[in-house]
């Protein structure tokens, strides 16, 4: 992709009433543009991103053994009154009329349309255990959205709701997602603690938060300082045997600030392994039983042939925020570093000299050799100069810079740089390309 036809408008100071460092980068890296309180366009920077979030939860939804469908954003009122939620949900509600008078939601969760689903087609525990996820918008009228796409009204979620014919099965369907949930972090370059969390207006009596640690996070957290050092599970786990991974994490000591108690924190934890930090709520999952296949009368048939409630769980992962949480966790005095998982690109070829043939045809050789090998190229050929065009590739944060002037074309050398380190290194393009990867 050649910048001089792409749509980046960087901004070189960020607006005043961006607060937090992930806000500011991402408006002055030209990602997104608010369009309304809580509310942003994503251009194309930020899409890119968005999309390779998106797709690592998805291939670890699937992994896990979850079933990708997708509901649409406006759901019914009456489903939500057959499970009681219409009314005590609040004003984070967006309520709409249509034109004949039906009343409508601009759905902020979908436990309500998903039980639907399944009730309509499942009547057998044979097709039990079951997992549906989906990737959608959501909406939720936020008194006082902030933080840019950390607190939005509008936001992308991964949703997975599991279905068991008891609630041995469920806890297991549970721990399938625990598992996978640190697993997709541990891809996009996060370290993400699982910590016990209040069920909030989804309901149910056991849930967990995946909160990153980062300095400017949102709520205070307490945990064993061994959470943080752990690795992920990673994908060659016995998805059928987890207890043992999750006990391992959920034994030691880890509460956001609302489950917190002072002296359990004391008692559990060593001196030297008490943590306390801000962090960043980018997961959450719940086991709630039956709180809606009762009112809403999911059942199937059991083994004995009895008609019994399933028991539920739901499972959610803030894509958009995502952005945000990686951001705030990933950053320097000169913009965005993006893990490779994530970047919207994975190298950028800066052209010193533009209006030079020489110059243009190796940068051109070097694009085309690294899309050849499979990596994804923006090629700086604009007329910027140089402090510009290295301030941009800073801001971005685009993982690797290959650099190409007339001093390294007549040389037959490139200059390399690693954004995250800031390492530089001056070599032939074929060995700066086996660096790269």
């Amino acid at each position: 992709m050649r910048l001089s036809r792409y749509f980046l408008p960087t901004l070189k100071e960020a607006p005043s009433d961006a607060q937090i460092v992930s806000h500011q980068l991402m408006l002055r890296a030209g990602m997104i543009k608010q369009e309304a309180a809580g509310i942003y366009a994503w251009l194309p920077l930020g899409l890119r991103v968005l999309n390779r979030i998106e797709q690592i939860v998805r291939e670890e939804q699937e992994r896990a053994g979850a079933v990708e469908l997708l509901m649409p954003t406006l759901q019914l009122a009456d489903l939500w009154r057959e499970s009681g939620r219409y009314d005590a949900y609040g004003p984070e509600m967006l309520r709409i009329t249509d034109r004949h008078e039906r009343e409508l939601l601009y759905g902020p969760t979908n436990e309500e349309m998903i039980t639907d689903i399944f009730r309509g087609f499942v009547k057998s525990y044979k097709a039990l255990p079951l997992n549906l996820f989906h990737i959608q918008w959501k909406f939720r009228d936020e008194r006082r959205p902030r933080f840019g796409v950390m607190r939005g009204r509008e936001f992308l979620m991964k949703d997975a709701y599991s279905f068991d014919i008891d609630e041995a099965s469920a806890r297991r369907a549970y721990n399938r997602m625990f598992v996978a949930y640190l697993n997709t972090f541990a891809r996009m370059g996060l370290k993400a603690v699982p910590m016990r969390a209040d069920t909030g207006p989804i309901g149910g009596d056991l849930s967990h938060e995946f909160i990153v640690l980062a300095d400017t996070g949102e709520s205070q957290v307490f945990c064993d300082k061994q959470l943080v050092e752990m690795p992920a599970p990673g994908a060659d786990v016995d998805w059928n045997d987890l207890q043992a991974i999750v006990d391992g994490r959920t034994s030691l000591y880890a509460a956001t600030e609302e489950m917190h108690d002072a002296a359990q924190f004391e008692s559990q934890t060593a001196d030297g392994d008490r943590l306390t930090a801000r962090g960043i709520e980018v997961g959450h999952i719940f086991y709630f039983g039956t709180k809606y296949s009762a009112p809403m009368k999911a059942k199937v048939a059991g083994p004995d042939g009895q008609d019994t409630e399933v028991h539920m769980g739901s499972y959610g992962v803030g894509v958009s925020r995502l952005l945000g949480a990686i951001i705030e966790a990933s950053h320097d005095d000169a913009g965005i570093i993006w893990p490779d998982a994530v970047a919207p690109f994975d190298v950028v070829v800066i052209n010193l000299r533009a209006n030079d043939p020489g110059v243009c045809e190796a940068c051109e050789a070097a694009v085309e050799a690294l899309e050849a090998a499979g990596k994804s190229v923006l090629y700086d050929d604009t007329d910027e100069r140089p402090g510009g065009k290295f301030a941009t590739a800073d801001l971005i944060g685009i993982p690797w810079q290959l650099t190409i002037g007339p001093k390294g074309v007549a040389e037959g050398v490139v200059e390399l740089k690693r954004r995250a380190s800031g390492e530089k290194s001056t070599l032939p393009l074929d060995q700066a390309m086996e660096r790269i990867g």
